[in-house]
């Protein structure tokens, strides 16, 4: 039986349990419920703090996890892998200091730096030839510079008006752009390969719709060239021989610019259909 360990709670627990509801498997019903036995897909959850989990995986104790990659290259767990990229909880972390306080990551050696991701941080400065003194804080990292307690810090970074609030600026390379990521361990377990499928169809999904529509069979080339789908679009006849129907796979987020392409060609009775569940 596979052994999964998903967030119990934060940003990434909530669209972890709707990827995994929507690739057919059980979820928990009481939040406080830490262990979940799924049978009919032959696979247990744990639910653990998102912290904790590549330790877990990387140890052996569970075969694979839902965290970030933040967290897991924060661990330095070296059992536990990244095998598959899952597209939410995106961020991206950076060096932030008063502006004009550091030129570039080289000036860092030997100050303070405050962040809530000492492994990470430390990684990435190791790999420089960077000595700085780490300064572990669980939250509110850019309060630290102003409070004395660090001279930079390492956090994630979104729009930056935090870090201009708190009149500090970013500077030097991103350190890491982190999404949700599915880990294993360091052996290949059975099941492993079932779950990336089926969660890869639930990406795929949420990705992508389907596209019906009518079209005069003279402009099939056109309209294939403007909207080639993921591999060829399905072309069956219609009674009209001079018509044909079209069916489509296209992105979601440009669904109404296509829709417009595919009506100026001359595409008519065009419906958009969502897709519940792939397998590509």
């Amino acid at each position: 039986m596979l052994r999964i360990a998903v967030p119990n709670k934060g940003s990434l627990a909530e669209t972890a349990a709707e990827m995994l509801a929507e690739a057919g498997y059980a979820g928990r019903r009481d939040s406080k419920e830490l262990h979940l036995i799924d049978p009919e897909n032959e696979v247990e959850f744990f639910y653990l703090r998102p912290k904790d989990i590549a330790t877990y995986v990387g140890s052996g104790a569970l075969h694979v996890g839902i965290t970030g990659r933040d967290l897991l290259c924060d661990a330095r767990m070296p059992g536990a892998r990244e095998i598959e990229a899952l597209g939410f909880a995106n961020s991206t972390f950076r060096f932030a200091a008063p502006p004009g306080r550091f030129a570039d990551v080289a000036a860092l050696d030997g100050a303070r730096v405050a962040t809530s991701y000492p492994g990470l941080v430390d990684a990435f400065l190791d790999e420089r030839g960077i000595a700085v003194d780490l300064v572990p804080l669980d939250g509110a990292v850019e309060s630290a510079v102003e409070l004395g307690v660090a001279d930079a810090i390492a956090d994630v970074v979104e729009t930056g008006t935090t870090l201009r609030q708190a009149g500090l600026e970013v500077f030097g390379p991103e350190i890491l752009r982190s999404e949700a990521v599915l880990v294993a361990g360091p052996e290949d377990a059975d099941g492993t390969e079932t779950l990336v499928r089926r969660l890869h169809g639930v990406m795929v999904a949420r990705r992508y719709v389907l596209i019906d529509y009518d079209l005069p069979a003279k402009l099939v080339e056109q309209a294939v060239a403007a909207v080639p789908g993921m591999e060829s679009p399905t072309i069956s006849p219609l009674r009209d021989p001079e018509w044909v129907a079209v069916r489509v796979m296209s992105p979601r987020k440009t669904v109404n610019q296509v829709m417009d392409t595919l009506y100026g060609l001359g595409a008519r009775a065009i419906l958009v259909t969502a897709i519940h569940a792939a397998r590509l």
